[in-house]
Parts: C-alpha cells; structure tokens; sequence
C-alpha cells in the first residue's frame, strides 16, 4: 500500500450550506455535445441519520453502466465522507472502479483494459483537505451565494490520484423555458487547476480535462438545469439534463 504525497492546497474552502439536501429522485438524460442520446439516467437522494447519499447512475444503449456515489455530512458545512465510481462496457476505454474513504484517507483503485487487459490494482492512502468534493459539484454549485465563485478541491483519478483544484465562477445568466414559464439560470464554469508539473504531465499523456459548465436555476430555491462536460477525468465532453415524464397516448 503506497503512501501518495499531494501538493499541499493553498486554502481549503469548505462551502457552508445554505440549502440543507434531502430525499430526491430525478431523471435525467445523457446526450453527446451533438444533442445524440446515448443513455438515460436516475438519481437517487436519501438521508441516513447524519449522512446523505447521492446517487447517479447512467445506462447506455450498449449496455454500459456508469454508476458514481457521495456520501457527505451537512453540518454547517459540506463533507465528503465516502466516494464510489463504477463504470464498465463498450463506451469506456476501460471497465474502472473506484472507492475513497475521508477518515481513514485510503482509495482503492481498480482497472481493466476493455481488449483483453490484465486487471490492474491500485492502493493506498491520501492526505485529503476538508473541501474535497468528489462526486458533489452540483450540489456545490446550488449552494454558492448568488454572484459567488469558490475554489475547491477533487481527486483525479487517472488511474494514478491526484489532488486538484477547481475553480468555479459565474458566467452570466441565461434564460430558460419551463414549459412556457421563463426562468433564469447563472451559468457556471468549473476548470480544473493543476498547477506546472502536473498539467505539463496531463498535456504529454493526452489527457488535459477540458472546462465544464454547470446551469443552476436560482428562483427562490436552486435547481439543476443542465451540466455539460466530462464525468470523469479522461471522459469525453457529453450533456446531462433532466427527463420530462411523459404520459403515452
């Protein structure tokens, strides 16, 4: 079992909660940038005691699954407790799963290529700041004050973990139909931060994330509009919205 130095962070920022999480359940659709629909999705909110656990789960056309969870506490604060990343089939270049653990700092990385790769095992242990919010940006994102941005902290894992920044701000404000409500949404850009070495590292392997942009609707109570970008490091740029229940005729 390895234990992996991180740059130390300049500043942990822990968001305070300004909107406490509960039970929720949404559906949602994946589509490439091109608007295509390859999968169609669920999440899945419960609070057990002091805890919430949020759940998104992907399932595409060809049978892949990607499938990620957050546990976190929400007093006064956000916290990452747990973090847990699965995904598998055809559209990944290989089948991956993830788990990582704040107490005890441990992650657990494992990975198989998709064309006869040997299965790969990765451990170890991780100096983790309070503001690391794997699997959490959108729930970050609803809760920034309005005009306010933040940097935080997420670990990339590429299989390798890395300790990086992301820097989320406002962009503006878009409008949005509900129906044929208009509502506003801020738009939100999150960009990643790697500091010299590692994003000269990231450049060389080809694997530089790319910006992703977040729309909260922000009437009253903040809700999710659309998210569009990568869902894991080395993923492609895809969109996430939500799915309208509709009755058949």
């Amino acid at each position: 079992m390895a234990q992996l130095p991180c740059p130390p962070p300049l500043e942990a920022a822990v968001v305070p909660v300004r909107f406490i999480e509960g039970v929720t359940r949404g559906f949602l659709l994946l589509r490439t940038i091109n608007g295509v629909l390859i999968a169609q999705g669920d999440l899945f909110q419960v609070v057990r005691g002091a805890e919430v656990e949020s759940r998104m789960i992907f399932r595409f056309k060809d049978g892949s699954v990607f499938d990620e969870t957050a546990i976190f506490t929400q007093q006064g604060v956000f916290s990452m407790q747990k973090y847990r990343l699965v995904h598998h089939g055809p559209v990944f270049r290989e089948d991956t799963e993830i788990s990582m653990e704040r107490a005890s700092g441990k992650y657990r990385v494992k990975t198989k290529a998709r064309q006869g790769g040997r299965e790969e095992l990765l451990d170890g242990t991780l100096d983790l700041p309070p503001d690391v919010y794997n699997g959490m940006v959108l729930t970050v994102a609803k809760n920034l004050p309005p005009g306010g941005s933040e940097t935080v902290h997420m670990v990339a894992f590429a299989p390798t973990p890395r300790l990086i920044q992301l820097e989320m701000t406002p962009a503006g404000e878009q409008k949005v139909l509900l129906g044929e409500l208009a509502k506003t949404a801020v738009h939100y850009v999150v960009k990643p931060k790697f500091g010299v070495w590692l994003q000269l590292f990231a450049t060389l392997l080809g694997r530089v994330p790319a910006d992703n942009h977040i729309w909260i609707i922000t009437d009253g109570v903040p809700a999710f509009a659309r998210f569009e970008g990568s869902l894991y490091v080395t993923g492609p740029a895809w969109l996430v919205e939500l799915e309208v229940p509709r009755w058949p005729e």
